[in-house]
């Protein structure tokens, strides 16, 4: 069965042979994951990263000639005016991470998230080559905020005007963005709503201090993961109430990959597990799985946090891409387990570099 799965993977993802991609962004977590991805499935393509290593790191870009990479924002004049109009693919990634960065300073967030996708698409709306367009968007801006039962989060849910952090504004702004210059300019744009990605290759601390200890810790899952293999307890906020929809980094690049190829111009999809998982629960089998003994943590809720239980539904990502996840939550935590423990090491330096700011 696994076999049968990992061949329709290849065949999906070898379709992208012969095209030149953008990926902004392209350093990031996601963003390398989903270059490794494509370069490992065609021999013959062209990807042009452009990341200005606000919350990443060089070490994550493959080195191969098929790569090159720009390092800069994508709203940077300089940097838009060298594009062309040779790209087949754009997946924009690029983002300001995260939620409490951006409630601490939500200028930031504006330039690196609002500014750089209004930028883009108006550099390539006239671009005819342009195949698709790929806005990597957030669960947590359509999301109902709420502590109590969770419905699955579906692609036409409303899009409450409450939300929780300029992250989430920025990020539902470019949704607002993206049909616009589909229904304007006839720009191939296709929302990618991502639920919680984890997996190898976040590294804690990567790129530049943004203001706040999330530089550092940034979401759930690598926090728990590092903290468990130092024997440290897992803080949880407000018992470990919330709940999430977590998704193994490799499915949700296929999710990209998907949406590139079969997505509808103009249209959303769910990039989500579809199962729902309490922040509580999260820490204990991680715990168990990295043999830590010091328990929990328990720490008040978080005042600014108001969407604490959230799954999304799978069912039209099925339905129209074909697409589902195939990694399950403790497979997947066990591959990002066993990737933290053999790159402690660069972890570490990483995070070091914001120990002065830390301590203070």
């Amino acid at each position: 069965m696994k076999k049968r799965i990992d061949n329709q993977r290849n065949n999906r993802n070898r379709k992208f042979e012969n095209s030149a991609i953008l990926v902004t962004g392209g350093a990031g977590f996601v963003g390398s994951n989903l270059v490794k991805m494509i370069l490992n499935s065609n021999k013959a393509v062209k990807i042009t990263i452009v990341d200005n290593l606000l919350s990443s790191e060089k070490i994550s870009i493959p080195v191969d000639e098929r790569v090159e990479f720009v390092r800069g924002s994508i709203a940077d004049d300089k940097i838009l005016n060298q594009l062309t109009d040779n790209f087949d693919y754009v997946f924009h990634l690029a983002t300001y991470h995260g939620n409490q960065n951006s409630i601490f300073n939500p200028l930031p967030d504006h330039k690196n998230n609002t500014l750089t996708t209004l930028k883009l698409y108006e550099r390539i709306k006239n671009f005819k080559k342009l195949k698709k367009v790929i806005y990597s968007s957030a669960g947590c801006s359509v999301a109902k905020k709420t502590f109590g039962r969770a419905k699955a989060t579906t692609e036409n849910s409303p899009i409450e005007i409450n939300q929780d952090s300029p992250y989430s504004i920025s990020k539902i702004i470019g949704e607002f963005y993206s049909v616009y210059y589909f229904k304007q300019n006839n720009l191939p744009t296709v929302r990618a709503r991502f639920q919680n990605v984890y997996g190898p290759g976040e590294i804690l601390g990567a790129g530049k201090w943004r203001g706040t200890p999330a530089t550092v810790w940034r979401n759930v899952a690598p926090t728990f993961v590092y903290k468990a293999l130092k024997g440290l307890p897992l803080p949880l906020e407000n018992q470990g109430r919330a709940s999430r929809d977590f998704i193994y980094v490799d499915d949700v690049c296929g999710g990209l990959l998907a949406c590139a190829l079969k997505g509808k111009p103009g249209d959303v999809y769910n990039i989500a597990g579809g199962k729902e998982t309490a922040i509580k629960k999260l820490a204990g089998l991680i715990n168990e799985l990295a043999g830590n003994k010091a328990g929990f943590e328990f720490l008040p809720k978080r005042p600014w946090d108001t969407s604490g239980r959230r799954f999304g539904s799978t069912n039209k990502a099925q339905k129209e891409l074909g697409f589902r996840s195939h990694i399950d939550l403790e497979e997947g935590l066990i591959k990002t387990i066993e990737w933290t423990k053999s790159n402690l090491p660069i972890v570490e330096k990483i995070m070091a570099k914001h120990k002065e700011k830390l301590q203070k």
